[in-house]
């Protein structure tokens, strides 16, 4: 099993989300082809409500803990309640352009 199928089988059976989407931005950064370690995680839970922004991340970070240790480099979250993903339209933000990383510290 890859890397995004495993973060997607984890949050699902943990969260029981509205809504998620896992998306693999490596590609978008100086990495080798074919690689899995930028995410970007969209998942609209209804175990998040009356939840603070950071217990919501450290929840998901605790269930990727694995992961996080020894497959992921960067993990951008979007952690939304019900309500809070029909206000936005279900559209989650675009991540921002990669500045190069190593890449860009050797020049």
């Amino acid at each position: 099993m890859n890397i995004q199928s495993t973060i997607e089988k984890k949050l699902l059976e943990h969260f029981q989300p509205a809504y998620l989407e896992v998306v693999n931005e490596s590609g978008q950064h100086n990495v080798p082809m074919g690689a899995e370690t930028h995410f970007k995680v969209v998942l609209v839970s209804p175990s998040f409500k009356g939840e603070r922004l950071i217990n919501r991340h450290r929840a998901v970070n605790a269930i990727l803990r694995d992961e996080l240790a020894n497959h992921i480099h960067a993990l951008a979250l979007h952690t939304y309640t019900d309500s809070e993903w029909e206000g936005l339209y279900g559209c989650s933000p675009n991540s921002p352009a990669c500045l190069g990383g190593m890449k860009r510290q050797a020049s």
